[in-house]
């Protein structure tokens, strides 16, 4: 299947308050989560997950007063598929909740200590209680990517026997790549096709955002995200690179105003102390960023030369930079940009100094050095 031909409508389900918030170390206040509770739902994110009401009384209370902003998307919590969890759900408010097993051999018998038919016993228990709550609920396949196919389809039919909503396929450890993603998906989606698939993928091999986008080719209508990649380890697929990557390498649109990107970002990187990288792709600083001659060149006579999208579209702008690497017509261009006009033959011995002073400084120039060499008072260093 091509990104093309698969039409259905995608619904992000973004975790950052948490998978996001499980980032070692990291911790929102109930203010953060509002802020970013309302910020998720602005730009039309369909689902937000937004908790763990087991964790105790702050969370809950946390919870509590999402539920109360009365967002459009819709919000889930996250549980082991546990009666007295999904309870503590229920009293916070929520209409939507995922259930947890580890659905793996290896964590069946070395986490769980169990065996696979007490995982079904623990889903038909869990699950039913959850149904005759009318609970819209996903259930979550825990370390999935490792889990023998044949069991998951056991787990998706009494998911749909029972009315569950969705199956939660997880690459847990992140070790999945985007082929074996997508054989996976179209297996399952094949078998029982009935349930809705959703795809959780984490970062470790750095494939969380190719493993989301397979698995939306293989079939999967929902997809997790976090804001800026946050999650446990090495994070999960990025909400701004999974909805650029479906609309730009796949053609399929999500319905999400990406226009916020950038501001989310730097609102989420503070929010969590995880600074974020000038050449994060989509929303860093740096990605607009062009020093190279041939590049800007191109760019100064066509955007499209060099840039897959518009900088705008996430709330960035273009930048030509002056460095060691510049050419000419960046160079020119920058100055121009400065409200200096100047011309080739003129450019040509102020190159030569602009990328002298990059060397010495092994960076890229401000506004102002640029300055001090159009107005002659820096000089090329003498030979040793």
């Amino acid at each position: 299947m091509t990104c093309t031909e698969n039409r259905q409508t995608i619904v992000i389900d973004d975790t950052t308050l948490r998978d996001g918030e499980q980032t070692a170390g990291v911790v929102f206040s109930k203010r953060e989560k509002i802020a970013i509770a309302r910020m998720l739902d602005s730009i039309g994110v369909g689902e937000i997950e937004c908790g763990i009401p087991a964790m105790g009384v702050e969370e809950q209370a946390g919870i509590r007063a999402l539920v109360d902003l009365g967002l459009s998307a819709r919000l889930i919590t996250w549980n082991r598929a546990l009666v007295p969890e999904i309870e503590a759900s229920i009293a916070c408010g929520v209409r939507a909740v995922d259930i947890s097993l580890s659905v793996s051999d290896q964590m069946i018998a070395h986490k769980l200590r169990k065996n696979r038919a007490a995982v079904k016993e623990q889903l038909k228990v869990a699950l039913g209680f959850a149904k005759q709550h009318d609970l819209y609920v996903s259930v979550g396949g825990e370390d999935a990517s490792r889990a023998d196919m044949g069991f998951l389809v056991e787990l998706m039919e009494i998911t749909r026997s029972l009315g569950g909503d969705r199956f939660r396929f997880c690459d847990t450890l992140g070790i999945m790549d985007p082929f074996t993603m997508f054989d996976k998906v179209a297996f399952l989606r094949k078998a029982v096709p009935e349930v809705d698939i959703e795809v959780h993928t984490h970062n470790d091999l750095g494939m969380a955002t190719a493993n989301a986008i397979a698995g939306i080719r293989a079939g999967a209508r929902f997809v997790n995200t976090t804001i800026n990649g946050l999650g446990e380890r090495a994070g999960n697929a990025a909400l701004e690179e999974v909805v650029m990557g479906l609309k730009h390498a796949c053609g399929l649109e999500t319905g999400i105003d990406t226009h916020r990107f950038r501001e989310m970002s730097l609102f989420v990187a503070k929010a969590s102390h995880r600074p974020l990288s000038v050449s994060k792709p989509v929303v860093g600083e740096r990605v607009f960023a062009h020093e190279s001659g041939l590049h800007a060149d191109g760019v100064i006579k066509d955007p499209h030369n060099y840039e897959g999208f518009d900088p705008a579209e996430v709330g960035l702008t273009r930048s030509i930079v002056i460095g060691k690497h510049s050419g000419t017509g960046g160079l020119i261009e920058r100055y121009r940009s400065m409200g200096i006009a100047v011309e080739r033959k003129q450019a040509t011995p102020l190159l030569e100094l602009t990328r002298a002073m990059s060397c010495r400084r092994k960076r890229d120039l401000t506004n102002g050095e640029l300055m001090s060499i159009y107005l002659g008072e820096e000089t090329l260093p003498k030979a040793a």
